[in-house]
């Protein structure tokens, strides 16, 4: 009897340390996790990134289903540490998958195009955070485990079969919908009101399967596992030795991190654009640069032109390439780096000013 009453005092005191300092628990490991996603998914390589999100997943999923077993009186009392802490594991486990989907998507899509989704993972990370009772809702854990599945397996397929189709992206939506269709039905069998868990989880991951796609398909969502390394405009580029010796104007530092960059030119000097994209190994895809002008008697952007080249993915600082126009007029300008889709991977803005002077240029070698 002493026994077990020192046993339960000692899970009471585990019990009020955990309630006591759990709001700084639940930050702390949400940005901790978010940096360590951020360098893990910029620097190693993406075969162990994939890993380490298949575990993260695994142990979300895992950890749910124990709460759901736990909580019906299936699993033994002795358990009940690992039930204390199954908050926090899904919390770190699921904020770790929102944290990779939006490293990935800031990585691999321009602000500007592909912002709604990366609002919505970033309300998702923050409602984790903020709302933690009703994130730890059945029906809340399981929208976000299935948002967090699609966006998995649409990042994994396109790497396993080297391949950017749109195919691929139905197929990682509909490999989410049939596995969380069974999934759901194992969760509700233990519950009284599973029927009613069933029905609203269904209509849940549907209509976050149907947002998805539209967002795809509009060219929203950028296209992942791409992603823009590098981009610059350059008075002259040429190739020697496998590098690439670009001639660009002299910025001073508050020059280089603002955005729209003033290019000089002469009539009929070239400009060109500069750009390193990262793929996966083995994964070959068009790249497009479409360069528009804003015609102010318009009030539009026109497109001028677009031109292609194609990558193959391998290279850790991204495979380069480039394209170049000729006597650009004056005025506004921004080129889009683009897939064969469409999906947008970057935006370069920029102004062209007519000049007869001579430049100051310095020489750069990527």
């Amino acid at each position: 009897m002493k026994k077990l009453f020192n046993i339960k005092s000692h899970y009471q005191r585990v019990k009020e340390f955990y309630l006591r300092y759990e709001r700084i628990l639940m930050p702390t490991t949400l940005v901790v996790g978010f940096l360590i996603d951020y360098v893990t998914f910029a620097n190693i390589k993406i075969e162990f990134t994939f890993t380490l999100l298949f575990i993260y997943w695994l142990i979300s999923g895992f950890t749910i289903t124990f709460i759901k077993f736990y909580d019906a009186s299936r699993i033994s009392l002795k358990f009940k540490y690992l039930r204390l802490f199954s908050p926090l594991i899904i919390q770190f486990s699921l904020g770790a998958l929102l944290s990779s989907s939006l490293v990935f998507y800031w990585l691999s899509g321009s602000f500007s195009i592909s912002w709604p989704i990366i609002v919505i993972v970033a309300i998702l990370m923050v409602f984790n955070e903020v709302f933690r009772s009703y994130f730890l809702m059945p029906l809340t854990q399981i929208s976000v485990y299935f948002f967090t599945t699609i966006s998995l397996f649409s990042l994994i397929l396109p790497f396993a079969f080297h391949s950017l189709s749109a195919w691929l992206f139905i197929l990682a939506g509909t490999l989410s919908i049939i596995l969380f269709y069974f999934y759901i039905r194992l969760l509700s069998s233990i519950q009284n009101d599973g029927g009613r868990q069933k029905k609203y989880g269904l209509i849940s991951i549907g209509v976050i399967f149907g947002i998805m796609n539209i967002l795809y398909f509009t060219n929203v969502i950028p296209p992942i596992p791409l992603s823009l390394r590098e981009a610059g405009l350059y008075h002259n580029i040429q190739l020697s030795n496998g590098a690439y010796k670009m001639t660009g104007e002299v910025e001073n530092i508050w020059q280089k991190i603002t955005p729209g960059q003033i290019v000089h030119a002469k009539p009929n000097q070239k400009i060109y654009l500069y750009t390193a994209i990262f793929a996966p190994k083995q994964l070959e895809a068009e790249i497009l640069h479409d360069w528009r002008y804003y015609d102010e008697q318009k009030r539009d952007w026109v497109s001028q032109d677009i031109l292609s080249f194609n990558i193959v993915g391998g290279r850790k600082e991204g495979y380069k390439g480039y394209s170049f126009k000729s006597d650009l007029a004056p005025g506004k300008w921004r080129v889009y780096v683009k897939n064969h889709r469409g999906q947008v991977l970057g935006k370069i803005q920029f102004t062209i000013k007519r000049t007869q002077e001579e430049v100051k240029l310095e020489q750069t070698v990527r």
